[in-house]
């Protein structure tokens, strides 16, 4: 991944990221040619020595029967935005702006491991389910469901888990701008309502 000196987020921004990375993109190459799938993660920092993300494959999905050549790669994404240079106050200035795309994203490289166990996929569902129940209220629990239900419901995914070996991550949130450049995408995002990528471009803010 390009990334310029500007970019570059701290360790404690990535371990954040991986902390909560939403769904991300696993990319194998294989015999077959690139296989990707689409699919939630949770990170788990004691999974090596630089932790891992766990998660499950439908069992019909033939990414998980394909033998990797080299690393799993995993695209985890954060915050996005459109950037217009009507936000920036050096437009008014003298006008050499230009449109840009905000984002965070970390590339996440490792060792792809099936685990083809009930008991493994039922602990990554039992804990993807409780990362992104924590804020609703009642909270819906894997035991709300009828146990015999459940273990038809395992039998048809696969756990995957992608042992870190090194992550590349980029936060490129305008941190290349002037200050009151800056201050011009956080109003203007937060017009837009996306508040999710504001608060990133003001968190990332030189200091």
């Amino acid at each position: 991944m390009y990334v310029p000196a500007h970019f570059v987020p701290d360790a404690d921004a990535v371990r954040d990221l991986l902390a909560d990375p939403g769904a991300a993109d696993l990319v194998t190459v294989t015999p077959a040619g690139l296989l990707a799938t689409f699919l939630p993660f949770v990170y788990d920092p004691d999974g090596g020595p630089h932790g891992a993300l766990l998660g499950h494959l439908a069992r019909n999905n033939e990414q998980w029967r394909q033998p990797v050549e080299g690393e799993a790669l995993v695209i985890v994404r954060g915050p996005d935005a459109y950037v217009t240079p009507s936000w920036y106050a050096s437009k008014a200035e003298h006008g050499r702006v230009v449109p840009t795309w905000n984002y965070v994203t970390a590339h996440v490289y490792g060792r792809l491991v099936v685990h083809d166990d009930p008991a493994w996929t039922e602990m990554v569902v039992r804990r993807l389910t409780e990362l992104h129940e924590a804020g609703n209220d009642p909270a819906w629990s894997v035991d709300d469901a009828p146990a015999k239900f459940v273990a038809g419901q395992l039998r048809a995914i696969v756990g995957v888990e992608v042992v870190i070996s090194r992550v590349e991550a980029k936060f490129k949130l305008s941190q290349n701008r002037p200050g009151p450049d800056i201050d011009g995408v956080i109003a203007g995002l937060e017009e837009r309502g996306d508040t999710a990528s504001a608060e990133a471009v003001r968190a990332a803010r030189p200091r």
